[in-house]
């Protein structure tokens, strides 16, 4: 891969040197920090984000905006603000910084404008849409259906996934949030867990120990979605 920083990107990395080089101008390098909002629901979305190696979360809200609910993530492999890509101004959602990082921010008309000569950058996000709604209908799936302790590793997991390292900063409270149960729950599991040998858990930073562990004790919706976006980044 380049060693240029936006390539880290897989979006990024397949334009070609002429599409890359025009978007390249348009793109600023951030470091985003948790809870760094990148739109809220009904408002304009106004820039994309395209993940170095932060970590964003797409979130329904219930109960008059009280609850949060993940539906997604994004990390790498994609761009935050598909609904800008779909021809939306806004989205009922919300999508904020879960595991902070470097990425690369894109005005939302530079997006239009990159997107105008319908090139690589619309195949690519095409094929990213069609992976997002892959993992937004599991999630549903396995939201119903498996135990806590699967999802929480089903979400290690993919987080793993997309930041690209072993090690990530993790409150149990908001795994607790995004997994949609209670702070003790979490922290049950966590310890299980740990005592299993499977992470390690220290003052909010979380380690993937032993991958292979953690990946029999999930359910098979991990590997539905992992299959669907090793598809799309040919990995």
């Amino acid at each position: 891969m380049s060693t240029d920083t936006f390539r880290r990107n897989a979006i990024l990395a397949r334009l070609p040197e002429s599409e890359y080089d025009r978007i390249r101008r348009r793109l600023q390098l951030v470091d985003a920090e948790i809870r760094h909002q990148v739109y809220q629901p009904g408002e304009p979305i106004t820039e994309v984000y395209f993940p170095l190696s932060s970590v964003f979360s797409l979130v329904g809200l219930a109960d008059d905006d009280q609850v949060l609910v993940e539906v997604a993530t994004v990390g790498l492999e994609g761009m935050v603000g598909l609904p800008l890509f779909l021809g939306a101004g806004s989205s009922p959602h919300a999508a904020f910084c879960q595991i902070p990082g470097p990425a690369a921010r894109l005005g939302a008309e530079d997006l239009r404008r990159a997107l105008a000569g319908d090139g690589v950058l619309h195949h690519e996000l095409n094929r990213f849409t069609q992976a997002t709604m892959v993992q937004i209908a599991q999630n549903v799936v396995c939201n119903s259906t498996h135990p806590t302790e699967q999802r929480a590793a089903r979400w290690l997991l993919t987080t793993q996934d997309r930041v690209g390292r072993d090690e990530f900063p993790l409150t149990q409270q908001f795994l607790a949030q995004m997994l949609g149960v209670r702070r003790p729950t979490v922290s049950e599991i966590a310890s299980r867990l740990q005592e299993a040998g499977l992470i390690r858990y220290s003052r909010g930073i979380v380690t993937i120990a032993d991958r292979s562990a953690l990946e029999r004790t999930t359910c098979g919706c991990y590997r539905i979605v992992k299959a669907e976006f090793d598809r799309l980044t040919g990995d």
